[in-house]
């Protein structure tokens, strides 16, 4: 069965992108710690990051870095935090955070976004990605 993110990267379920090559895809989460709050996934289905093979994860990184860089330039914020939890979708994915504070980090924290600044957002994001 397919994935929510796989279901993302197949254009079923629409998303706010900010990024996107042919292994990887970066979407602002729907439900942010912080505005800015970015996924980066591969686009190969594979649960766990540490069962991606070196490679994979390698690229996986530098894209992830290449487009915190983006959110830096992007989303006024003391640094991005990273982090990889794994438990909400099973399918690899990276959290990039725009962080102010360490609640910033609190999962449990949500910040709401109209759909036009969704919008708005992602352009900003994409515009400063260099890919």
């Amino acid at each position: 069965m397919s994935t929510l993110f796989t279901k993302i990267i197949k254009g079923e379920v629409p998303a706010y992108k900010v990024a996107e090559n042919s292994q990887f895809l970066a979407f602002l989460d729907i439900r942010p710690n912080a505005k800015g709050h970015v996924l980066c996934i591969p686009k190969k289905e594979i649960d766990k990051i540490w069962d991606l093979e070196e490679e994979m994860y390698q690229e996986l990184m530098r894209f992830t870095r290449r487009v915190s860089i983006a959110l830096e330039k992007t989303v006024p914020c003391k640094r991005v935090g990273m982090a990889v939890v794994g438990l909400e979708v099973p399918h690899t994915h990276v959290h990039l955070i725009p962080l102010n504070n360490m609640k910033d980090m609190d999962f449990s924290n949500n910040v709401e976004m109209s759909d036009q600044e969704f919008k708005d957002l992602a352009a900003a994001i994409e515009a400063n990605v260099e890919l």
